[in-house]
């Protein structure tokens, strides 16, 4: 007796994988075995980059208030420091936007810390 097999969901899967890799170079795009290879590490990375994506955006934003404590005579971890000392609760992300986007905010915080 022949072997039963789901070939309208085995079809489905495939097209499913082909469209995923739609804009591949070269047999990445329309080779089967290819095309599942390089569909599944571009989704490893997807994941992996989710979470790298967080550290890279944090990192920036300290970047970005540590240049903007060092136009007034403090460094990062001196700013943030006297923050938490004065109870200020602003996150990095806000801090960094004030620092780049509207300086005489950022400025009226960095004189509140100061005194």
């Amino acid at each position: 007796m022949p072997r039963s097999v789901n070939s309208v969901a085995s079809r489905a899967r495939r097209k499913k994988v082909m469209k995923m890799s739609k804009g591949y170079f070269g047999r990445r795009k329309n080779v089967w075995t290819v095309a599942k290879n390089a569909v599944e590490k571009g989704l490893l990375y997807s994941y992996r980059d989710r979470r790298n994506k967080k550290r890279n955006f944090r990192s920036l934003w300290i970047q970005r208030i540590n240049a903007g404590a060092r136009q007034h005579g403090l460094s990062y971890s001196a700013f943030m420091g006297l923050l938490k000392k004065e109870g200020i609760e602003l996150n990095r992300k806000v801090l960094a936007d004030l620092a780049m986007n509207h300086p005489d905010a950022f400025k009226a915080i960095v004189t509140r810390v100061k005194k």
